[in-house]
């Protein structure tokens, strides 16, 4: 079968929730909302905006059911996105009419798996059964982000091999959208080249995109190499803050939503953004959302 590579459009998923979740100070409620309504406006397809997790481990995202309650979605086309780590978060996600979409993370690394959501890789899947079955019965639909897709830094096995692997066994349960996560940015062009080229030649239907980690100098080559090998879906964050705050100390960060529109624009695929709002939400963001990164507030 011939590959899907959806060449006339990019779904780009803008990731807030990513961008801050690692705060050390609390972002008002009203704040995130005043700033993700900013997003939906500009016409962000879609938005990875909280998730339904702990709050001891992520309280940053504690208020995502009143964010949730604050937005609008009257009259756009944006899709909104969360993440859970479990079926109790899938659960209450579920059960938002706003929500689109449920994101899982699933470690293919055992150890970041423990981390994470601290369960093993066959806890992990069998999770994604029974939050898959609650997707079905609600109309939503299971996004699977494979954590530590192109390596990891705990001395895990890794290989394209164990990638397609879990891969096959998670589309047993019918899911068809994957994304693949450099979580602690460690993947080079030619792995990230590689492990596209494999996949999209066992997996021709799947949704395959792509959730970067990179220093602001280093974002192009990848994001060249996951294109070229056909993928149409990339994860970024206006000014490039983030990452995961399980994975290590120091957040590598995110691709810069700004640097991928411009890569977009050159190929003549950038998405309709709305211009007025984006710019308001980029100037919302350094001043409304920045200032708590500082642990001093």
């Amino acid at each position: 079968m011939k590959a899907i590579l959806h060449e006339e459009k990019v779904v780009m998923v803008e990731c807030p929730r990513d961008a801050w979740q690692g705060f050390p100070s609390f972002i008002p409620t009203k704040t995130k909302i005043a700033y993700l309504q900013t997003l939906i406006d500009a016409g962000f397809e879609i938005i990875d905006m909280g998730s339904f997790v702990s709050p001891k481990m992520v309280p940053q995202v504690k208020d995502t059911h009143e964010v949730l309650i604050g937005l609008s979605l009257e009259g756009s086309p944006t899709k909104l996105l969360v993440i859970v780590a479990n079926v109790r978060g899938a659960e209450q996600a579920v059960l938002e009419e706003k929500i689109s979409y449920l994101g899982y993370p699933f470690s293919i690394s055992e150890t970041f798996q423990f981390r994470n959501a601290n369960c093993t890789l066959e806890d992990s899947f069998n999770r994604v059964y029974s939050i898959q079955e609650l997707c079905l019965k609600s109309n939503k639909k299971l996004v699977i982000y494979i954590s530590m897709a192109f390596g990891n830094p705990y001395g895990d096995p890794w290989s394209t091999e164990i990638v397609e692997q879990w891969i096959h066994r998670l589309t047993d349960l019918g899911i068809d959208t994957f994304s693949l996560a450099d979580t602690v940015g460690v993947a080079d062009p030619s792995t990230i080249e590689l492990l596209f080229r494999q996949l999209t030649k066992v997996f021709p239907n799947l949704t395959l995109g792509v959730h970067l980690h990179s220093r602001p100098d280093r974002w192009r080559p990848k994001v060249q190499a996951a294109f070229d090998q056909g993928c149409r879906r990339f994860d970024a964050t206006l000014s490039g803050f983030g990452g995961c705050p399980f994975a290590q100390d120091d957040l590598v960060g995110n691709l810069d939503t700004m640097s991928l529109m411009q890569f977009l624009e050159e190929r003549g695929l950038a998405p309709p953004l709305k211009k007025v709002p984006l710019e308001r939400a980029v100037q919302l963001f350094h001043d409304k959302i920045i200032p708590y990164h500082s642990p001093n507030l």
